[in-house]
């Protein structure tokens, strides 16, 4: 469905109907299904929750594009408070994160520095925080400060990296990311990219996902394969199985609140699952891109919204 793509992208930059949705009880309660809630508290909860399913976790706090370094280290310092309640309370968690929420779009020094830092004590702290990556303009700088940072010894394992398929590039960037050790989220991409640049059908997207996906399952490196496609699944669960790849060197990543049931179907098959759960005030543009990505979620909110 490329036109209800397309508004709902639109729609994740209108600023003044995400002011509305953020503020508005009625906007907070919808997007329960898949944000965690507004606090850290919110998001431990849920975490333990799902550790107790048998699945790991990873937590992002929502944000993007900050406009001051005040905001950037505010920003920061709620992943050191997440990092430290992670290992205090023992759970099997770790973090993710967005550059432009760190700076990027003010200065790639001040992202790169702020990055470093969480990285230092996800690695003190035993965790790992991955670096999400934005919309295309912001690929190559994104996988810069990422090898840059996974170069030096004190971080060197901590962090990690997305790769989108719907890039044409992406082969080479996975390609490269393997040689230097780095550990990937392979995703299918959730951005609007033209043509030039990005896979626009989604059957190409798919066999793309399919090809990087056997490049990583190959690799040495632990990395997460993340989709909710049935067909995606089954072919990694193929391809694993005929290259007697062991189940305990990838995971499968899926996101909080979608296909739940997918979710506890591979843990009962022994496969390892890691759950996306993000939280906080600023999550309007995350849960519109996951309404673009996939219609089901849509149709989800539809048959359920009075219920809310």
């Amino acid at each position: 469905m490329p036109v209800l793509r397309t508004f709902f992208i639109a729609l994740s930059h209108n600023r003044a109907l995400r002011r509305f949705s953020e503020r508005s009880l009625v906007g907070k309660r919808v997007s329960s299904r898949f944000i965690a809630g507004m606090e850290i508290e919110d998001a431990l909860r849920v975490a333990e929750e799902v550790n107790k399913q048998g699945m790991s976790v990873t937590l992002d706090s929502l944000g993007e594009s900050v406009t001051t370094e005040a905001e950037a280290r505010v920003a920061a310092e709620v992943y050191h408070k997440l990092l430290d309640a992670i290992a205090a309370r023992k759970l099997d968690a770790n973090i993710s994160m967005k550059l432009t929420q760190m700076g990027l779009n003010l200065s790639p020094a001040l992202a790169e520095s702020i990055a470093e830092s969480v990285a230092q004590h996800a690695s003190k702290t035993g965790s790992f925080v991955r670096i999400d990556m934005e919309d295309s303009s912001l690929t190559q700088v994104t996988l810069e400060i990422v090898k840059r940072l996974h170069a030096k010894p004190d971080v060197r394992g901590a962090i990690g990296i997305v790769i989108q398929a719907y890039l044409y590039r992406s082969k080479n960037d996975i390609e490269d990311l393997i040689g230097n050790g780095i550990r990937v989220r392979l995703c299918k991409g959730a951005y609007q990219e033209p043509a030039e640049i990005a896979f626009p059908r989604k059957a190409d997207v798919d066999a793309n996902f399919i090809r990087l996906a056997n490049l990583l399952l190959e690799s040495p490196v632990y990395h997460g394969l993340a989709t909710h496609d049935d067909a995606m699944v089954a072919a990694a669960q193929s391809y694993a199985s005929q290259h007697s790849i062991e189940r305990s060197r990838f995971e499968f990543q899926m996101l909080y609140g979608i296909r739940r049931d997918l979710q506890r179907k591979l843990v009962d098959e022994g496969y390892k699952v890691r759950v996306y759960v993000p939280f906080g005030n600023d999550w309007y543009p995350y849960f519109m891109r996951r309404l673009a990505e996939r219609p089901a979620n849509v149709l989800f909110l539809a048959k359920n919204f009075f219920r809310f």
